[in-house]
């Protein structure tokens, strides 16, 4: 059941953007039982008179329409639910508790006009409804009498019905502040428009201006030197980006290395520098000056058409300047591959239930007796050790180690780490782990580097093709195996808050490069449930990260159960309270998140206030001072807990980011109980 806010406050009606929240709702399908109620009488009403039309099929077999009948009900039934789950997040949803809480009303005195409104276009969303289940009902009727001639023109008009209904809703609920931030790529916002003709015109010059911006084919190469915070390498890379020109950038904080290359072909170690295959432009200054002589073109239209030759710099090698595959060997790890191979692994029944890849305790007692030559009892005591380094496990974790009959599993035979963990491709590494602090130190510096040179300036947009073919990220690959067996649970606060936002952003990047973008809500839950990593020998996904590591194990929106039991061992890694901030810092891919940043142990408070305050003003919370409506995020809505009691203390909580002067006139319009909050229809597109 969804749950109230305490401080239940009278001063504030709810709606979401652009239009009353029963319309909306309808459009999502997240309505209460008495509107299902209702729809289905309304579908046995449109159901009789298609049986009129057809009564002397019917006629002819009596269980047919028992048949159709129960069809439709289970079609609505799976529709609903397909339909009904606008945010999906990790764990079990509760269907329609989005609906009760967007279709609050606070206000003591409504305005007649306004309510007045809304019953016509509910009329008319009630009426598109029952129209469009009459619709199935008549394509399987024509399925179950083998006349299958006009169901797929039935199915498309359908469709057609529906995305239209639900292009003008979204239309309505749009701000224009929130349209013109998400209008930025003309290709992927589709407006509704009565002229049909015109609209198609407009899209083919669209798609010719997109086609414009692709960069020029080249057979030759561009290397750009830069360093990380350099203001004249930002301008370099805009530079040739506004030229069209693919290049292939070398930090030479991240490759150092490359500092005798430059010195050796320009003389110095400045940055930025531009060399063409061979051929040294200069630096950002010389760009410039040869854009404005025309010659820059001249060099160009030879770039194009001339291969690199031998003596031209090249790109990054693999694993180059890269101390991920360095380190001593771990003895323990070699000796668990040697008991991996002796040991018989199999399945086996334990308590009534059956486990995969599973051995004995004694049997793994038995191996260390022989092989370290230790008593049983020294064995025991050993081979508790290699359970401590998350080498294995006890299948339902009763004890750490022990000799008998008990059943303990390898790390890497897990099935959700061998299923659903990204960060364990070749199974347990064989290096001695190396500090939590030196990884996560590494993790951020190379976080900071793929951001500068593959994200926009202001981190709303991210080049993930870019990013996909880049030395970096391979490197990035590199480091997070290394987060299988650390220890985590000492980090000191300010660590862990850096060293899990920075992870949580790489790890959302990471998996749109694997799996895709989540086109719809059941692909959104498979990302941020079923995405994962091994980190301390725990897997945890992105939402386990948020709602568990970030915010003190709270239950996801939405969702009845927290992320981490009573006994689950990630519990001890949890923060020991929500941390508010973070939902500005945590990038999972959307175009209405926050800007993509990496984030320091040492100011961490101080650039987590800096990203609500970006966040905030760039349209996360706008203050019509005049119409008394504040517009807020949805974050504000789906995480108020981290935030207040109640809507009142939300929003007070984040006027603290906003101008001074608009967060003083918030805090009047609160002060007088005459404030409406719409929240702004989140865009789950992808940031690129």
């Amino acid at each position: 059941m969804d749950e109230k806010p305490e401080g239940h406050t009278d001063g504030i009606h709810k709606e979401d953007q652009g239009k009353p929240v029963e319309v909306e709702e309808m459009h999502s399908l997240n309505i209460s039982k008495d509107d299902v109620n209702k729809l289905e009488d309304g579908n046995k009403e449109d159901k009789d008179d298609k049986h009129v039309e057809q009564g002397d099929r019917m006629n002819k077999d009596g269980d047919l329409d028992s048949k159709a009948q129960e069809e439709v009900n289970e079609t609505t039934r799976e529709d609903l639910a397909e339909e009904e789950q606008e945010p999906v997040f990790d764990g079990t949803e509760v269907p329609g508790m989005q609906a009760n809480r967007s279709s609050s009303t606070r206000s003591l005195d409504p305005d007649p006009e306004e309510e007045g409104s809304v019953w016509p276009e509910k009329a008319v969303a009630l009426k598109n409804f029952v129209k469009e289940k009459g619709a199935a009902v008549t394509s399987v009727l024509r399925r179950l009498s083998l006349k299958r001639d006009g169901v797929e023109q039935a199915n498309v008009d359908v469709d057609k019905d529906t995305s239209d209904s639900a292009k003008l809703g979204e239309q309505a609920a749009m701000s224009p502040r929130t349209a013109e931030r998400s209008a930025w790529n003309p290709l992927n916002y589709i407006k509704v428009s009565r002229d049909t003709d015109s609209e198609s015109k407009a899209e083919q010059g669209k798609n010719i201006i997109e086609e414009s911006l692709l960069p020029i084919a080249t057979k030759g190469r561009i290397i750009l030197y830069t360093r990380l915070g350099c203001r004249d390498c930002r301008e370099a890379r805009l530079f040739l980006q506004r030229k069209r020109l693919r290049y292939v950038e070398i930090n030479i904080d991240v490759y150092p290395s490359r500092k005798l290359e430059i010195e050796k072909v320009s003389g110095s170690c400045a940055v930025p520098k531009v060399i063409l295959n061979e051929v040294l432009i200069g630096g950002l200054s010389e760009l410039k000056g040869l854009d404005e002589s025309g010659k820059l073109d001249e060099k160009i239209d030879f770039f194009i058409s001339e291969a690199p030759s031998p003596e031209a710099p090249l790109p990054p090698l693999p694993g180059e300047d890269d101390v991920s595959d360095n380190g001593p060997v771990d003895e323990l790890a070699v000796i668990v591959q040697k008991m991996k191979a002796t040991i018989v692994v199999k399945d086996r029944l334990y308590k009534m239930r059956r486990f995969t890849n599973c051995f004995l305790g004694s049997e793994a007692v038995d191996f260390l007796s022989e092989d370290q030559y230790l008593e049983r009892e020294e064995a025991v005591e050993f081979g508790q050790k290699l359970a401590s380094e998350h080498f294995f496990r006890h299948v339902l974790d009763e004890n750490l180690f022990e000799d008998g009959d008990h059943l303990y599993r390898f790390l890497d035979h897990d099935p959700t780490v061998s299923s659903q963990c990204h960060n364990i491709p070749r199974g347990i590494i064989e290096l001695k782990p190396k500090p939590i602090a030196e990884i996560a130190s590494r993790l951020r510096f190379l976080s900071y580097a793929i951001f500068e040179a593959y994200a926009s300036e202001d981190g709303r947009h991210v080049d993930y093709r870019s990013i996909h073919g880049s030395e970096e990220f391979a490197r990035y690959l590199r480091i997070v195996q290394e987060l299988q067996r650390v220890k985590v649970q000492d980090m000191p606060r300010e660590e862990k808050l850096a060293f899990f936002i920075n992870l949580y952003n790489m790890m959302a990047i990471h998996a749109i490069l694997a799996w895709g973008h989540p086109a719809g809500p059941l692909e959104r839950r498979k990302l941020f449930g079923d995405f994962k990593y091994v980190v301390g020998g725990c897997t945890y996904s992105l939402s386990s990260i948020q709602n568990g590591i970030l915010r003190g194990n709270q239950r996801p929106p939405y969702n009845l159960m927290k992320p981490f039991g009573v006994k689950d061992k990630r519990s001890q890694v949890a923060l020991p309270y929500p941390e508010p901030l973070i939902h500005f810092a945590l990038v999972c891919g959307t175009r209405s998140g926050p800007a993509l940043r990496c984030y320091s142990p040492g100011n961490i408070d101080k650039e987590l206030m800096d990203a609500a305050r970006d966040f905030l003003r760039a349209g996360g919370l706008i203050v019509d001072l005049s119409g008394k409506v504040a517009y807020a995020s949805k974050i504000l809505k789906w995480y108020s807990v981290d935030f207040g009691k109640n809507e009142v203390e939300v929003l007070k909580h984040a006027s603290n980011y906003l101008e001074p002067t608009d967060s003083e006139a918030l805090l009047e319009i609160i002060a007088d109980a005459q404030l409406k909050v719409i929240y702004q229809p989140y865009d789950w597109r992808l940031n690129c």
